[in-house]
């Protein structure tokens, strides 16, 4: 290695970005222990790793651009596509198989499977290990032992315990991440003789960026051999001139500086598994060996879900912990509450709630500032030193705490009270004007064991004007300044609790209690009007039904059961305006029986399109209102006012969210534009915005009133059961343009999950029913006890074909459609009657074009 440069006038810059730039799932190579093939979307091979013609037997210059079907035997191709059938309809990232005879000569392998962009990639690894072993069977019992533990520190030594006998790595640590990036083991087991770093913290630096962001994607990394032999992709690029994206190759080469970092550390071998936590990196385990060591993929799976598994328990602890701090502090909280209630502003009680305030966050000092005065007790600024601080807190956001350990970071005269005060939550208890509590928590001295120095993490070496780690580790002390002991979520949480409770509870008490009796005044009012209102309109609309039903009628008999009728669906319009349904209601309903009311049968005359809306309750009983008034109007003076006109409603929710309602009367008498507004037109213009912040517009034109209303999202959801049920008129155009299938659909597959994706894509096409079969018995049978219109047929069934059923159905002028995972279906088909085929993995594009071919075949 070359020696290290003091004249570094001439060097280019390096620092912590180096690292962080690398593109490490980009690095075109793999490791020994497996191959790799990449193919395009039609399994036509793109790239292979150099060693597939030592693990495959298949030569790279001769295997890029030929079909994976004529490199690998028809059925391990027809497994192949099944694994990516089922992981692409389950949402898998990466599907497997194990001890899997590849070529068909008893040599097996450990393969993984997954897409990279436009690419499927396949990597085997050699079955090394021959001994019958059920790795997954350990994973139950190890992670029961860590559930028993009470804390997260002692459940993460239980869970290193468990790995090393699991991985048998010399050294399994748990490394979890701090806010900054950097890492700190807080368990590890090791080999006897090894130094320990239990407790050692490592800079960010050590772990890059892009690095934490693909353990997130990637949640298990093997290097099996830091010295270990690496094989290149070839080509090294594709048409286009990109390399091939190995983000989630589980045999994916490791970085030039990670290597030498593991060298440096006197590591020959390491696996890393993620622990992840609500989605997020917070922590790895760490494995170390100072020789040499391969895990097969087998038992590499059962690691990887032992992880998964604790990442639950570990959310679940961290939950719980933090439940029980808050359960703590709620019940501090309360009593400062009942104090605060009794009366008396905060200054004045300070003396009182001090002790209850520093309970509910733990602090050095605590501080009252309001309507400009201000107490404080313990370690805190004085009142002219608080004055500037105050304004410093007022550019920050309203409406929410501001919380810092380190307040000279962002305010530098905090130098000033450094001696008492380093970090801080401030509560706003007011907007105008800024009244605070705030929480103060003196400068600590931290020792941190560091391994190595952050300060000089790294120096050019080896690998060019780039990072190179740290050649040792022996721990040191740095002491921090200027930084206080941080906030835990468990306490910012409890001061939000506070500074809600202070502004919606305490301060403002007086001033919504004065309020509510106000709008319960004006609500009065607007319920006695709209009272005497409606019985106004229902008296009028009886004695017009009772003049009305006359006409038509020449017996007592149809005049009485005419004004039954209508006077019966009126009661029904109105008891569906005041029954109390907490739950969203639909509006075509509402609509309907309020429009019927006046129809007697001649439901023509109301057209109602696009949407089926549900309304939330409160926004149910104002368009109850409005559409009651609507509807009324419109018997008075407009469309539904004679025999000829009638009424279109046209109902949307665009992408917004929001609910549109365009009315449209046409065919009635001419109208004229109103000279006064009327109680019914108030309520049709000014309910909807006043009560719920929507849009009214109406426009009397002479041939017809017309209005459009907007509802806002949060008042509308979408009724699907009620969408199903419109009338053709309704119902979505389809755009794709294929047959629209009817009756009974047999689906004849042996895997379950293929199954029930094809399933899916033939409900979706139009079938009524679909009956799933997994044997030539089960299908004949529902043939012969089913009246079947159309059939899917998986050619291979495992011991037996489909044949006997294809040839049934062909009897029976039924069609089918074939369905295979094969990529040379020739020979197979030349036995079969003649029928469209579908290739796995298929789509909802691919399924139903086959399908309609098979419907045009018997036409």
């Amino acid at each position: 290695m070359k020696k290290h440069d003091t004249h570094t006038d001439t060097m280019p810059s390096v620092d912590l970005t180096n690292c962080d730039r690398e593109p490490i799932h980009l690095l075109g190579n793999v490791q020994a222990y497996g191959c790799l093939i990449s193919t395009s979307a039609d399994l036509m091979v793109n790239h292979l790793s150099a060693n597939c013609a030592a693990l495959l037997g298949l030569e790279p210059e001769g295997a890029v651009g030929q079909r994976l079907a004529d490199l690998l035997p028809s059925q391990t191709v027809h497994d192949l596509r099944t694994k990516l059938q089922i992981s692409s309809s389950g949402g898998a990232a990466i599907s497997r198989l194990f001890g899997y005879d590849v070529q068909g000569d008893g040599t097996l392998f450990d393969v993984s499977i997954h897409a990279s962009g436009q690419s499927y990639i396949f990597e085997f690894e050699k079955k090394v290990d021959g001994e019958d072993r059920d790795d997954l069977a350990l994973v139950q019992p190890l992670i029961a032992r860590v559930n028993n533990r009470d804390n997260v520190l002692s459940a993460a030594q239980e869970a290193a315990t468990a790995l090393q006998m699991m991985s048998g790595f010399d050294r399994v640590m748990v490394y979890r991440f701090a806010a900054d990036g950097s890492g700190e083991v807080i368990a590890e087991r090791h080999a006897a003789g090894m130094e320990p770093f239990l407790g050692l913290r490592y800079p960010a630096s050590d772990i890059p960026k892009q690095a934490r962001e693909l353990y997130k994607r990637s949640t298990l990394r093997l290097i099996a051999d830091v010295d270990g032999d690496i094989s290149p992709i070839v080509p090294e690029k594709n048409p286009h001139g990109e390399p091939l994206d190995l983000s989630l190759a589980v045999t994916r080469a490791v970085s030039p500086i990670h290597l030498e970092y593991l060298r440096n550390m006197g590591v020959a071998a390491s696996m890393s598994v993620s622990i992840l936590k609500d989605g997020e990196l917070w922590g790895l385990f760490a494995c170390h060996h100072r020789s040499a060591r391969y895990v097969d993929y087998e038992r590499r799976t059962a690691i990887e879900l032992f992880a998964q598994l604790f990442s639950y328990e570990l959310e679940r602890k961290v939950e719980a912990s933090i439940r029980d701090e808050e359960r703590d502090a709620r019940a501090l909280h309360d009593r400062l509450m009942v104090r605060l209630s009794a009366g008396g502003d905060l200054i004045d009680s300070f003396e009182i709630i001090a002790d209850e305030l520093s309970q509910i966050v733990a602090s050095d000092g605590v501080a009252v500032f309001s309507e400009g005065r201000y107490t404080a007790r313990g370690a805190a600024p004085t009142a002219e030193e608080f004055k500037p601080l105050a304004r410093f807190l007022n550019t920050a956001p309203t409406g929410t705490i501001f919380a810092t350990n380190s307040l000279i970071e962002n305010y530098p005269d905090a130098e000033v009270i450094g001696d008492r005060v380093a970090g801080l939550i401030a509560v706003p208890i007011s907007r105008t004007p800024r009244d605070y509590i705030v929480f103060f928590r003196h400068e600590i001295a931290r020792s941190v064991r560091w391994a190595g120095n952050p300060e000089k993490p790294v120096e050019v070496g080896p690998n060019g004007v780039r990072l190179t780690p740290r050649k040792s580790f022996e721990a040191w002390t740095e002491v921090v300044r200027h930084t206080s002991a941080p906030w835990s979520e468990s306490e910012l949480r409890a001061a939000e609790a506070l500074r809600i409770s202070l502004i919606e509870i305490v301060l403002k008490l007086t001033d919504e209690a004065s309020a509510d009796r106000k709008a319960a005044a004006e609500k009065q009012e607007l319920l006695i009007a709209e009272l005497n209102h409606r019985v106004r309109n229902i008296l009028n609309l009886i004695q017009g039904l009772v003049s009305q039903s006359k006409t038509g009628t020449t017996t007592v008999e149809a005049y009485t059961k005419v004004l039954d009728g209508r006077i019966q669906s009126l009661a029904r319009a109105h008891d569906q305006l005041t029954r109390q349904e907490w739950a969203p209601t639909a509006l075509r309903k509402l609509i309907e029986v309020e429009v019927n009311a006046f129809l007697n049968g001649q439901k023509e005359r109301l057209v109602i399109s696009g949407d089926a809306p549900m309304l939330a309750p409160e926004a149910f009983s104002t368009m109850a209102l409005v559409v009651h008034e609507l509807v009324t109007n419109s018997a008075k003076y407009g469309a539904l006012a004679d025999h000829s006109g009638h009424v279109s409603i046209d109902l949307s929710i665009p992408d917004d969210g929001a609910l549109l309602i365009k009315w449209r009367e046409q065919g009635g008498p001419p109208v004229q534009a109103p000279t006064r507004r009327g109680f019914g037109s108030t309520i049709i213009e000014r309910t909807v915005p006043f009560e719920l912040n929507g849009t009214v517009e109406t426009r009397f034109k002479l041939t017809g009133f017309e209005a459009d209303i907007m509802i806002p999202s949060k008042f509308v959801s979408k009724d699907s059961h009620e969408a199903i049920e419109r009338s053709d008129a309704d119902a979505p155009v389809d755009t794709k343009n294929h047959t629209n299938l009817t009756g009974t659909v047999l689906v004849l597959e042996d895997n379950m999950v293929i199954a029930l994706d094809a399933s899916d894509i033939i409900t979706e096409h139009g079938a009524t029913a679909v009956k799933l079969a997994s044997s030539v018995d089960d299908a004949l049978e529902i043939i012969a006890n089913e009246e079947i219109t159309l059939a899917v047929l998986d050619i291979n069934l495992g011991s037996q074909t489909s044949l006997p059923v294809a040839q049934k159905l062909d009897a029976m002028k039924i069609p089918f459609v074939l369905a295979t995972g094969y990529g040379d279906v020739e020979n197979i088909l030349t036995e079969y009657p003649k029928a469209p085929v579908v290739q796995k993995p298929f789509t909802s594009e691919s399924l139903p074009r086959e399908i309609d071919k098979a419907l045009a075949m018997v036409k």
